[in-house]
């Protein structure tokens, strides 16, 4: 089982730059909500209440004015600075006391994922008790991705990383789940040829020792990268898309806090007060008129 869950906030945001080069890519705004939110809501979803957030060395005080320490929440979250990119597996490295030796889930700061089967499928994953989990999304483009072939059980049976020819049209996304053995695994790594440990090194130890499996999102699902400009706005627009036309948000803290039970509407209350008048406020009003 995994209660415990990082998200890797941190890099230099280049693609975005001059926007990064004063505030982190994960404190810009998808929609009506900074985009940290979006990868906080998907642990939280999980049932993951025990998060470690890995920022970029000197950006901590901009993500506490924002997500103190998760008791608005009903959770714990704990931060950690991060002074160069390293590559994905060095969050585990830095993240080892944070882990203790026990399951625990990553998922990438710029990524977004939605779906109507996504919170069932986030349960599920984190039941996770041996071995490691990547969750696959198929696209059209996969020589951009690293991209996995799995069997009829969807067992990982071969990884490329952006193949030249068609190998698979499944990416990996950057969500994962790994057991208690992926903070030894991370330390075993050597850099690669741009001098960053590679999640692709660390996610074949698990494969050779046929203990890596995958999940998909399917059809009705979506997965983006907001890591370009161009896929910051796009993913964007799909989120005021999606609420205008269903009156609901994504990845509002405070309802999913609520509706697991983690808060009551006093601290919605207080939620409101901290962010003042604003739309997001406004809905958070609607939360508090219901009969829960």
């Amino acid at each position: 089982m995994i209660n415990k869950g990082i998200i890797l906030a941190g890099g230099l945001g280049t693609r975005m730059s001059p926007l990064t080069k004063a505030v982190n890519k994960q404190l810009l705004p998808i929609h009506d909500k900074p985009l940290i939110f979006y990868p906080l809501s998907i642990l939280m979803l999980a049932n993951i209440k025990d998060i470690l957030i890995i920022v970029n060395k000197g950006q901590l005080d901009q993500y506490k004015k924002i997500i103190p320490n998760g008791k608005n929440l009903g959770i714990k979250i704990k931060y950690e600075e991060q002074d160069k990119p390293r590559g994905l597996p060095d969050a585990f490295i830095l993240g080892e006391k944070f882990i203790n030796k026990k399951n625990v889930a990553l998922i990438l700061g710029d990524n977004f994922f939605y779906g109507q089967n996504l919170t069932k499928n986030l349960i599920n994953n984190s039941k996770l008790k041996i071995g490691a989990k990547i969750l696959l999304h198929k696209v059209f483009n996969p020589e951009l991705f690293g991209v996995a072939k799995i069997n009829s059980r969807n067992k990982v049976v071969s990884i490329k990383e952006k193949p030249k020819k068609f190998f698979s049209d499944y990416a990996i996304t950057g969500l994962y789940f790994f057991d208690k053995n992926v903070s030894k695994y991370s330390k075993t790594l050597k850099p690669s040829k741009r001098n960053e440990l590679e999640i692709v090194d660390l996610l074949n130890i698990y494969k050779k020792k046929n203990k890596l499996n995958a999940d998909i999102i399917g059809r009705g699902g979506a997965w983006l990268d907001t890591g370009s400009i161009d896929d910051f706005y796009k993913t964007s627009a799909f989120v005021q898309a999606i609420e205008n036309q269903q009156g609901l948000k994504i990845a509002c803290l405070e309802e999913i806090a609520f509706i697991k039970k983690w808060i009551n509407k006093k601290n919605i209350s207080n939620q409101i007060k901290f962010y003042g008048k604003c739309e997001y406020s406004n809905y958070l009003k609607k939360i508090l008129k219901t009969k829960n």
